[in-house]
């Protein structure tokens, strides 16, 4: 009997501290899935100063659909910046840098850039071209000694274009990603040196972060200084990029974490602090950090002649052809399309990133002198892109006062549909 009644009490004790287990994993979920906003009206913002004149109502605005998204979509913060001809007429942080610290997001918070690092290292290709520095159509041995010559010629606007065939095949992923510590470029480089080209350049257009590498290294060749160096004083000084890093390090102010989706990559289930990649074998295939204020600065310099020459400028925006004739909508370190903004059909040059914490997007319009960048310190903010198109939106309507259309509306207008740019881990192939 003892001993029955002692296996009882037993068995009860496992039950109920199976029960406690499971309601304490259950309240951590709740906790954890728990909005990261109460409310859109209750998303903080700080603003780097008022908005001009003429755009305070559109800034008005398109603030009301940041909070919206913000809270909507679980975002811990969204920062936004607007130029038009080259000014920057509005720029703001919503929400938390640091969700447990409760540190409000600034127009000077700091994001992971990944794949639109892209744009950035092309404006450093392009200035070394219009200073007669670097040959576009030169096999890349000449500025890269380390890298050995293939089964064909590769130049430097193939890599630029992604037309390359520059890949590093693991299983089933479209482009591995590095996952040594590299203290140079040069043992980036080192990596794939003995790989053989995926297919012959011009060819077929295919999405490559490996490429990107080499366009560093063909950077600092024709430099003749570091990679790094160059970008530090050649582009960004000169943009007045101030926030803007090459590499990520544990000295840099403002640090602040980085988040991602806990579950099935939908932030709305809630998010935790993401691990912290090493992309120190990028370089200018994803390494960068910034911000949207300096992204639109960097955007308005490919809208008009100034930083580089107005060929060039129009060079690196003009997609590469395919054998076939079949344009590939990607150009020099840019995806070009149309959209409908205000009604009518514009040019748009642009890039995104989802890189690990992140999620980015730059769109530029040539034709009408507008830059609007946005980033979200989570990765897999799936609404980020159609907020900036709605942005953009709200600001070109603004000089004749039509009303806004909803967001699906605004994604509906895309006249070139596709892709723009891939998360710099290699997740998704598109750029």
């Amino acid at each position: 009997m003892g001993s029955t009644r002692g296996r009882a009490e037993a068995a009860l004790a496992v039950l109920l501290a199976t029960v406690m287990v499971v309601v304490g994993a259950g309240a951590v979920w709740v906790l954890s899935t728990a909005p990261v906003h109460q409310n859109a009206a209750a998303v903080p913002s700080t603003a780097d100063d008022a908005p001009s004149v003429p755009y305070a109502g559109p800034a008005e605005e398109s603030g009301r659909l940041a909070r919206a998204l913000a809270a909507g979509d679980n975002l811990p913060g969204v920062s936004v910046a607007v130029a038009v001809n080259g000014e920057i007429v509005w720029a703001e942080g919503f929400g938390w840098a640091d969700v447990e610290g409760r540190t409000t997001l600034t127009p000077l918070t700091r994001f992971r850039l990944g794949a639109l690092s892209k744009p950035l290292t092309a404006v450093a290709a392009a200035l070394l071209h219009d200073r007669g520095r670097l040959d576009l159509d030169a096999p890349i041995q000449r500025y890269v000694r380390a890298y050995p010559p293939k089964q064909w010629t590769v130049t430097t606007r193939q890599l630029l274009g992604d037309i390359a065939g520059v890949h590093r095949i693991r299983g089933d992923n479209n482009d591995a990603m590095p996952v040594s510590h590299c203290e140079s470029l040069g043992e980036a480089v080192a990596l794939l040196a003995d790989d053989p080209l995926l297919f012959e350049p011009g060819t077929q257009h295919r999405y490559s972060i490996w490429g990107w590498i080499l366009v560093s290294a063909v950077v600092e060749g024709a430099a003749g200084e570091s990679f790094s160096r160059f970008m530090a004083h050649q582009v960004f000084e000169p943009l007045a990029m101030t926030r803007t890093v090459v590499a990520e390090t544990a000295g840099l102010d403002s640090a602040h974490p980085f988040y991602a989706p806990r579950a099935m990559l939908r932030p709305q289930l809630g998010v935790e602090e993401a691990k912290r990649p090493d992309y120190s074998c990028l370089a200018g295939a994803g390494a960068f950090l910034s911000t949207p204020s300096d992204l639109v600065r960097l955007g308005s310099a490919m809208l008009k002649p100034g930083l580089l020459k107005a060929d060039t400028i129009a060079a690196f925006q003009t997609p590469a052809r395919l054998p076939s004739g079949a344009s590939t909508t990607y150009a020099l370190g840019w995806t070009v399309s149309k959209v409908q903004l205000g009604g009518e059909p514009a040019r748009m040059v642009s890039h995104r990133g989802s890189p690990s914490g992140g999620t980015v997007s730059l769109l530029t319009f040539p034709d009408l002198g507008l830059a609007v960048a946005v980033a979200a310190n989570v990765t897999e903010a799936r609404g980020l892109h159609s907020f900036a198109l709605q942005v953009a939106e709200s600001f070109v309507r603004s000089r004749n006062r039509q009303p806004l259309p909803p967001r699906s509306r605004l994604e509906a207008q895309s006249l070139i549909p596709g892709a723009e740019s891939q998360p710099v881990d290699g997740s998704t192939p598109a750029h």
